[in-house]
């Protein structure tokens, strides 16, 4: 079985590879590369650390990268490594370049997470980032929300969201005012629900009408 991918994503490995695996944080000045694979390995295997700095005088700019062997690791410390590094899925490299350095965070502003208020992607993507734009955090759960233009089918549906392993429920809602679809999706880990957002956002079902997938709270801390 193979999961259908939007048609503006690339090949299955690139995907899995840059838009999964590598992530985005925040860290003290202080910090070299060792310092950063020795906080971070506990979450999974790590094919490589790097620290952002400074072009003319080679200092760190607080910010790092760290690259895991398996998805399901960068995701792990991205929900389990502490809030104050404010961890997240990095941007591919052929999507923007790192120079840019997401100077956002060198202004010191603190921006918290705004939750499911994030504005839809036209592209299956976990955060927004716009050069001059504060950063969006989206919070991650283990329950998505699912809606569509037009309604759904629970055995389809169902089928579809099945796809990616551990889901534990999908329950179809219909509004009797409209003819548009809504479901709540719900994974047995929050690993599986990023995945499935990261697919199945932006995806065609039917042909011609595209879905929209977000994240809801589950009532669970993120930390579980």
């Amino acid at each position: 079985v193979f999961i259908a991918q939007s048609r503006a994503s690339g090949s299955h490995r690139d995907v899995e590879d840059e838009e999964l695996t590598r992530i985005f944080v925040m860290i003290p000045k202080t910090y070299t590369e060792e310092d950063l694979r020795e906080k971070f390995k506990m979450y999974g295997d790590i094919e490589y650390c790097s620290i952002i700095k400074n072009k003319t005088t080679g200092e760190s700019k607080g910010l790092g990268y760290v690259r895991y062997l398996k998805p399901s690791q960068a995701a792990r410390a991205i929900e389990e490594c502490d809030r104050s590094y404010r961890a997240i899925l990095a941007e591919p490299k052929n999507k923007s370049s790192e120079s840019f350095d997401h100077d956002y965070y060198s202004n010191n502003t603190r921006q918290e997470p705004r939750g499911n208020t994030l504005p839809f992607c036209v592209q299956p993507e976990f955060c927004t980032f716009e050069k001059n734009e504060s950063r969006i955090q989206e919070s991650v759960s283990k329950r998505l929300s699912v809606v569509s233009r037009l309604p759904f089918i629970q055995e389809q549906l169902f089928a579809l969201f099945d796809l990616v392993p551990g889901l534990e429920y999908c329950d179809v809602q219909r509004d009797p005012y409209t003819n548009s679809g809504y479901a709540v999706i719900q994974y047995s880990t929050a690993a599986s629900a990023i995945y499935a957002k990261y697919k199945l956002h932006g995806f065609e079902y039917p042909p011609g009408n595209r879905l929209t997938v977000i994240f809801l709270e589950d009532g669970s801390d993120s930390s579980e």
